[in-house]
């Protein structure tokens, strides 16, 4: 096998793998080196040059001219009456240069460069892989999904490389079929081995980031800024926005009309309900528009603690709370502030009988409804030896009930 044929032999796979020919040629001479060192013990005594104009490459070896008969190493020395049957000015002591063809080295050491060039093409195309999805980390990607395991799918994009996308990565009622195609953002790039693994993800705030870039073009542009994206997947998410004019309306812009602009973006999270509020400065307002549409009567902000107390009515608290605590936690998280709700205080603040259930027998909240007291203030309005006239109770259950109506309403 000449020195093109060995180049030849290589250029499927070149093609395959995109390399170009000046990087196979640095590969061919770094590979060429490796084979010399196994050979030889050393390559210092070699000159590789690669021709990538010319797709080829010679190999040199510089022997030193002994006197006949004294060579201890017909590898790196050589008899000076075999050099003068060359060219007879030669002295002992120079160096001789040889060219060495590839096939002398033997049919071994070939293969064994083959297996060099093909481990070092590899080698060359892991590192590619992993700079050029390293610097992709947070963008969005496309897969197709090809294999569906239990703990992770594996995913290919349009070139074949690989993707994983591991269960907790995935939002909840994700489902996959064979042949689906994926969107998502790359979340790690890491070498396991000698290969660079890929995760991907779709239950990063960035992947909804990258979703809303997508569909709502003043984003991309810049007219509207992103400040802040939060998102318990699948379930609820809630972005802050913002505009560097005045005149635009960054919440009208993201949502669109009717919702037609965030849609896309709802279905591909699977339904994931979205919020979408304008950003202001003042944490007050802020703390009040994370919170969403919900009277809230005073926000008190200590920035020292990073901690926010919202006073609403008491209707109003299960809406601030929400489902499964979700409302409050996604406004802690956009806001940044630890949100404690409080029912408001206020003078003329009553509360039904029937709240206190829970610590006052039902039988006794009966006898006071008899008479038309149904709340607690209408109760402790009146003292206690004319509440004895008026229902059926013992004075010290009166007084017990009283100081439980009266730690509430004081609370």
């Amino acid at each position: 096998m000449d020195n093109l044929a060995l180049i030849e032999a290589f250029g499927d796979f070149k093609e395959v793998k995109n390399i170009s020919k000046i990087d196979l040629m640095a590969i061919i001479e770094d590979s060429l080196k490796t084979l010399l060192r196994k050979r030889y013990d050393s390559d210092d005594h070699f000159d590789v040059i690669v021709n990538p104009d010319k797709g080829d490459f010679q190999i040199f070896l510089n022997k030193v001219i002994v006197e006949d008969e004294m060579s201890e190493d017909d590898d790196l020395e050589i008899e000076i009456s075999e050099v003068r049957k060359i060219d007879s000015t030669f002295e002992v002591g120079e160096e001789y240069t040889q060219e060495i063809p590839v096939a002398k080295l033997g049919r071994r050491n070939i293969l064994t460069l083959k297996q060099i060039l093909a481990t070092k093409i590899q080698e060359h195309f892991n590192a590619a892989l992993y700079e050029q999805f390293r610097d992709r980390i947070g963008q969005l990607v496309v897969g197709e999904v090809h294999h569906i395991r239990h703990k992770h799918v594996i995913m290919l994009d349009d070139e074949g490389n690989e993707f994983i996308l591991p269960k907790e990565n995935q939002i909840p009622s994700d489902f996959f079929k064979k042949g689906d195609n994926v969107r998502a953002i790359v979340e790690s790039v890491d070498f396991r081995g000698s290969k660079p693994q890929i995760m991907i993800s779709r239950t990063s705030p960035k992947f909804l980031e990258q979703l809303l870039e997508l569909e709502i073009p003043e984003i991309q542009d810049g007219t509207i800024i992103l400040k802040k994206v939060v998102r318990i997947p699948g379930e609820k998410a809630k972005i802050a926005v913002d505009a560097y004019d005045d005149r635009i309306d960054p919440v009208g812009a993201c949502v669109g009309v009717k919702g037609s602009r965030i849609h896309g973006v709802v279905r591909e999270l699977r339904n994931e309900n979205i919020d979408v509020i304008q950003w202001s400065k003042n944490p007050e307002i802020l703390v009040k528009r994370a919170l969403g549409n919900i009277i809230i009567n005073k926000v008190e902000v200590d920035e020292e603690h990073n901690y926010a107390m919202v006073y609403t009515p008491i209707e109003e608290i299960s809406k601030v709370i929400g489902k499964q605590g979700q409302n409050i936690k996604l406004a802690s998280w956009l806001t940044e502030y630890e949100i404690d709700v409080y029912r408001e205080k206020q003078e003329d603040d009553d509360v039904e009988l029937k709240e206190f259930s829970d610590e006052i027998e039902s039988w006794i909240i009966e006898e006071f409804k008899k008479v038309g007291l149904e709340t607690a203030r209408s109760v402790l309005d009146k003292d206690t030896e004319a509440l004895l006239n008026l229902v059926d109770l013992e004075e010290e259950t009166i007084e017990e009930v009283k100081n439980i109506l009266r730690e509430e309403l004081e609370d």
